[in-house]
């Protein structure tokens, strides 16, 4: 890509170099001092063409973004920038949000209108150049939201309600990204997306998310470049720079099928893991088998993330298919005991009554409306009450769009996608081709779904005994064949399963990639009182 650069008044074509597909701050600066013929010991600030800094960890989202032109200062430039804050006020200094009233609680939020000043405006510009303050930021979208009408309805929502439905939210983070890019442009720099997601968790306590390192990375997460923030500006530079596309960035999802260290001592490898592989095969007797397979798990890990072997894991470890307890025995061996009771001790006291809560607050709908009846009466033809509570979940965390080739399925389908229901005396095998599903789903089988006879694991089209018959304990055994065999979650359901690994089992949390909707419905459940 070429782009203009202006160097002490003279103008020139400069073209950006790129390294792994990125466009590199670094090697253009040194483009620019060759072009420009630049000492190689030179100090080189680079701005757009309105003033603003130019950091390296924005650059590549600022050229694909915005038709952009850069000015380069030197140490012995002529034009030296003088910071616009300076000259606000010749009788001394500020606060850091003068002319705003003082504010001490969300609730004492009066109707009156705020007035903003030129001072004030080159000020909140100020606060973003260095670490950001919560009390500032606080002020900073306090003042935003209070500039339009809508605000006030905001305040007013959070006040009764301790929270903000989907679509306050969306008028919150549109009132402030609209604020951002009229203080800051249409790329603001990080440090000003952190400022305003600070200052909304600040303002808005119970929006904070717990398990997040500092609880606003739903609004935006510097490290990812995601959040609401982030989606809502990506809308408005798409739609200011439609003709530029961001290439889609590589992220560690910590998810199934990442490859662990396990402690486990006392492994078999060679001749004698082949062995005991043998034995398993042909023996009946169960303690012997969850000793074998203890005694091979490190093995059967290797075989799992090798492309060439896993897809035939079920055909060199039948036992799984006619053994209840080795899915839950190979995921304590993988987390520990800890980890995997979490589901079965959370869910039933803790998640299940919030997420029946939350979910009393979605728009009304058939599937929504069966479930929610599942929780306080009889219902001969709905799920029972755990399982019901389990499949709300996925209607709090929907299935989103996967490009424009790819529809959105509704959360009824989604749910399909990981509990299904066969009525007793179905063919099983005719039952399963029919579904032809690659990821773990769970099979519920009885007479009618509010009375469960048995569970089954199924995965590759194989049927896999679940040890209790349970809902609860049910579903605890169906995500965890999603580790215990490295198999990636159903697209569909992809931030259901992501909320339960990290947040009731506590899987790689912090570390994974959640999306925001992920982070939001986590701090709803976290906040709400049952």
């Amino acid at each position: 890509m070429l782009v203009q650069v202006e160097c002490k008044g003279v103008l020139k074509w400069v073209r950006i170099p790129m390294k792994d597909d990125r466009y590199d701050y670094f090697q253009f600066i040194q483009e620019v001092s060759a072009k420009f013929n630049l000492p190689n010991e030179s100090d080189v600030d680079l701005k757009d063409s309105s003033g603003v800094d130019v950091d390296a960890d924005i650059f590549d989202e600022l050229v694909r973004y915005a038709a952009v032109s850069f000015k380069v200062f030197t140490e012995d430039s002529a034009e030296k920038e003088v910071s616009e804050a300076s000259f606000c006020s010749e009788e001394g200094s500020f606060s850091p949000i003068e002319s705003v009233r003082s504010i001490s609680s969300v609730e004492s939020v009066s109707s009156g209108s705020t007035v903003i000043t030129e001072c004030t405006k080159a000020r909140r510009r100020q606060l973003v150049e260095g670490p950001p303050d919560s009390k500032a930021a606080k002020d900073m979208v306090y003042v935003a939201l209070h500039q339009k009408t809508v605000g006030e309805d905001i305040f007013k929502e959070y006040n009764a309600t301790k929270g903000l439905s989907d679509q306050t939210r969306r008028k919150l983070v549109n009132i402030l990204v609209a604020d951002m890019v009229e203080s800051h442009g249409r790329v603001p720099p990080i440090n000003v997306r952190v400022t305003y997601a600070l200052g909304i968790v600040t303002l808005f306590p119970n929006l904070k998310d717990k398990a997040s390192p500092t609880g606003y990375e739903h609004y935006y997460d510097p490290h990812s470049g995601q959040g609401y923030l982030a989606y809502r500006l990506k809308t408005v530079q798409r739609n200011t720079t439609s003709d530029l596309k961001r290439s889609p960035k590589s992220a560690d999802q910590h998810g199934p099928k990442t490859l662990r260290e396990t402690s486990t001592s006392e492994q078999l490898s060679g001749d004698e893991c082949r062995e005991a592989m043998s034995v398993m095969k042909h023996s009946a007797d169960q303690p012997v088998v969850k000793e074998k397979m203890k005694a091979t798990f490190k093995h059967r890990q290797s075989m799992l993330h090798d492309p060439d072997q896993s897809s035939v894991i079920l055909d060199h470890f039948p036992r799984f298919l006619d053994t209840p307890g080795l899915i839950n025995q190979d995921f304590t061996m993988l987390f520990g005991e800890d980890v995997s009771g979490k589901f079965i001790a959370k869910w039933p006291t803790f998640y299940k009554p919030r997420i029946i809560a939350v979910c009393k607050g979605l728009r009304p709908g058939t599937h929504v409306d069966d479930l929610l009846s599942a929780q306080e009466e009889s219902n001969d033809y709905g799920w029972d009450s755990d399982l019901a509570a389990i499949l709300l979940l996925v209607h709090l965390l929907p299935p989103t769009a996967k490009g424009k080739r790819h529809g959105k399925i509704s959360a009824t389908e989604a749910a399909d996608h990981g509990v299904k229901f066969m009525k007793v005396g179905t063919s099983m095998v005719t039952f399963l081709d029919r579904c032809g599903s690659a990821q773990p789903f769970l099979l519920c089988v009885g007479e009618k779904k509010s009375s469960i006879q048995k569970f089954y694991v199924i995965l590759d089209q194989k049927a896999i005994p679940c040890v209790a018959q349970t809902a609860v304990a049910a579903f605890d055994e169906m995500f965890k064949a999603h580790f215990v065999f490295a198999v990636s979650y159903d697209e569909a359901l992809c931030n259901f399963y992501t909320f339960i690994q990290t947040t009731v089992y506590g899987i790689d949390a912090g570390t994974t990639k959640e999306s925001p909707r992920v982070k939001e419905i986590r701090a709803k459940v976290d906040h709400i009182e049952v």
